[in-house]
């Protein structure tokens, strides 16, 4: 019993960037805009977060630092996409890349640690600010979970009901389905996929900033590992929607906390599994998704194709 409420506390804890990068991508996404740039965005982020913390000893400061990089990023994709209708697969990439690139160059120049930041000491952490082991909160470190682990619980019915149950939802998805439709409402194409993508950078900014701050003691150049792409195919699966995403991270932190726990440990028949076998098991569930499911998803009409006004 105990090692199954571990291993699902352990779920939560990995699958926590994967529900905020996966809302992001469904924000975006059901505006009409794709956004391959999640892994850079981030990637960025953590980089941002880490850094901040480690140079002014503030961890409301790097939240904030980090959330402004993880907006401009949004931004910059917006300007390229949705401003100068640029095709947004090849922006997306390009975000990712550049910010794989700079991360490690800024990361050298500015700490000589190889790329990475330093380490964090215990009171930049999130434990200590939002519950868990030594905490001063412990009615939020249930399970010793931190804070941002709940709320990124909570977040999946608040985009349900941003997106099902408010104006700005309902028109939100209208832009991703028939944005000509929106436009002949008088209502701004444009300012409404730059909202979505305003939200989409806070959302990944919080991913980023949990995988430094909660994770992980320090920044360590291309420490997403591939979660951004993982995330997208949380939203694939999950239809666009964000509790059918909800059960895609989910099930990718399960696959993950698994792998770590089975690391070593000889499998009857099997004996001891290679390692690297192992830790590929969500890389490999997140193909199986794609190839099974990404024909069988609807996604918005309007994904991907950048939008002209009629004159």
């Amino acid at each position: 019993m105990d090692d199954l409420a571990t291993l699902i506390a352990s779920t939560l804890r990995v699958a926590t960037p994967l529900i905020l990068c996966a809302l992001a991508a469904t924000l975006s996404e059901r505006a009409g805009v794709i956004d391959l740039g999640l892994e850079g965005k981030m990637l960025a982020t953590a980089f941002a977060a880490g850094s901040a913390a480690a140079l002014t000893g503030s961890l409301p400061l790097a939240f904030l630092i980090a959330i402004v990089v993880g907006i401009a990023l949004s931004m910059l994709h917006g300007y390229a996409c949705v401003s100068h209708r640029g095709d947004q697969v090849v922006a997306g990439m390009a975000i990712t890349m550049t910010c794989a690139g700079l991360t490690v160059v800024l990361g050298v120049a500015w700490f000589h640690l190889g790329g990475q930041t330093p380490a964090l000491p215990d009171e930049l952490r999130l434990s200590r600010w939002f519950g868990g082991p030594g905490g001063a909160t412990p009615m939020l470190g249930l399970l010793g979970h931190n804070g941002l682990v709940y709320l990124a619980l909570l977040l999946v019915p608040a985009v349900v009901w941003l997106l099902d149950h408010t104006r700005f939802g309902l028109r939100l998805q209208a832009t991703g389905e028939n944005p000509a439709m929106v436009d002949a409402a008088g209502v701004s194409v444009l300012a409404l996929r730059y909202q979505a993508l305003a939200l989409n950078g806070v959302l990944c900014a919080l991913a980023g900033a949990y995988l430094v701050l909660a994770q992980s003691p320090s920044f360590v150049p291309n420490m997403t590992a591939g979660r951004g792409y993982m995330a997208m195919a949380a939203m694939i699966f999950g239809h666009w929607r964000p509790l059918g995403a909800l059960g895609a991270c989910l099930l990718f932190g399960f696959l993950d906390a698994l792998a770590i726990r089975l690391q070593g440990t000889p499998l009857p028949g099997i004996g001891a599994v290679p390692v690297q076998a192992i830790q590929a098991l969500p890389y490999a569930m997140t193909v199986v998704l794609l190839a099974g499911f990404i024909g069988l998803a609807r996604a918005p009409k309007a994904l991907g194709q950048p939008y002209v006004k009629e004159r």
